[in-house]
């Protein structure tokens, strides 16, 4: 057999799939971008593939995909995002991109901030980072999470301001709510994501704050739908909030910081998905903020593991996102350890970094697991993640990373 044409021989590594199954040891055939064979006893004599990756005594991964990332930004700082030249943040943003990417990110959904033109530079191949769902605006009451009036009158933005492409996202009654909603999808949006509660970061905000009426996020949730199904992302930290999302029909709970019995039982009724984000609130803690966040960060930091815990132990969907933006892109990895550090095991905290992940993108049919005819969205790692979480995002463990069958 000649030489195969775009393919890849990922040879003798040990697969951990995705799916939850136990490891085995194969080597995994790419040809054009997909996964065309796994080979678990001997390869085809004839096998001649144009190149040959050495994966003996390692591990081969799907891709990690992160929920929740926030590409324009990086270990957000307030007073230095106001005095950044505007076009500045696109700049910055392709190395935030490419940081994702080599840390073995090769799917993310961006929580606001990204529009569609740095969508299309990532499909252009202009710029490398990971295959990218966007939000653009994220939606909020007056005097919420995302609206930076200041005490002086300043009208500031906690991302970026208003702009074509990027509408405002503050809007209140059903009304307006339901034009915005709109603009943000005429902007290409490819979910919607809505502040259903106050949080940690705002200037004028607490995580317990209830934003928007179950009227407004319904008509938020209707909207979404009638564009092919469309989903609803919630910041949502406080109980009330997390219940009113999730009565209003909402995709996923971004956060959860404060769950009781009531609202699990609804998520799990209602198939909803929770996005953790351990990580943004601990790094919020040993990060460099203000004093009232970092306070508002250790007042909740307990209550958020406990309730990911309890979430989790009652069977929850638990899909990976970590806020990455709110501390430096390429961090990422430190998520499954902290997911391992509330209960989950490192199998589980795998799984929820792939298939689930993948599932609460609605993306699962094409990639999130090493299956035949899925995207080849792979990693090869030297140590083995089930035995210490923490060696996956460690430096220097990376042998290869795979998007779209093309070696990084």
């Amino acid at each position: 057999m000649g030489a195969m044409e775009n393919s890849i021989l990922i040879q003798n590594g040990i697969v951990i799939d995705g799916t939850g199954s136990a490891p085995y040891k194969a080597s995994v055939l790419v040809g054009n971008g997909r996964i065309d064979a796994v080979f678990k006893e001997g390869l085809p004599p004839d096998l001649n593939p144009q190149q040959l990756v050495d994966a003996k005594g390692k591990y081969v991964l799907p891709g990690i995909i992160d929920c929740h990332v926030h590409v324009m930004i990086d270990a957000y700082r307030f007073t230095e995002q106001l005095s950044t030249p505007f076009s500045l943040n696109f700049y910055k943003a392709i190395d935030h991109c490419n940081r994702l990417l080599r840390a073995g990110i090769t799917t993310a959904r961006d929580a606001g901030g990204a529009d569609f033109g740095v969508k299309k530079a990532l499909e252009m191949g202009l710029i490398k980072g990971p295959e990218l769902q966007i939000s653009i605006s994220i939606l909020s009451t007056t005097g919420g999470h995302v609206d930076a009036w200041l005490p002086s009158g300043t009208q500031s933005h906690l991302l970026l301001p208003p702009y074509p492409g990027h509408p405002s996202g503050i809007c209140d009654g059903p009304m307006e709510v339901r034009k915005r909603v709109r603009e943000v999808l005429r902007s290409g949006a490819d979910c919607i994501k809505v502040c259903s509660t106050g949080g940690v970061m705002g200037p004028n905000d607490h995580p317990e704050f209830t934003q928007f009426t179950v009227a407004e996020l319904n008509i938020m949730v209707e909207e979404a739908r009638m564009r092919k199904g469309k989903k609803v992302m919630a910041h949502a930290q406080g109980l009330e909030g997390i219940k009113n999302a999730i009565r209003a029909g909402v995709h996923s709970i971004e956060h959860g910081i404060f769950l009781d019995d009531e609202a699990i039982d609804l998520m799990l009724e209602n198939n909803v998905f929770l996005v953790p984000t351990l990580l943004a609130v601990h790094s919020v803690i040993e990060g460099d903020y203000p004093t009232q966040v970092v306070d508002r960060a250790k007042a909740v930091f307990d209550t958020h593991r406990e309730s990911i815990a309890k979430a989790h132990k009652a069977g929850v969907k638990i899909a990976m996102g970590t806020d990455s933006g709110v501390m430096g892109h390429g961090k990422n990895m430190e998520e499954l350890r902290l997911m391992c550090e509330v209960g989950m095991s490192p199998m589980e905290s795998i799984v929820a970094s792939t298939k689930t992940a993948a599932e609460c993108l609605g993306i699962v049919d094409r990639t999130g697991t090493l299956e035949i005819g899925k995207q080849a969205d792979m990693l090869v790692l030297d140590a083995n993640p089930l035995e210490k979480i923490s060696s996956l995002g460690r430096d220097g463990n990376m042998a290869h990373i795979l998007q779209k069958g093309t070696l990084i």
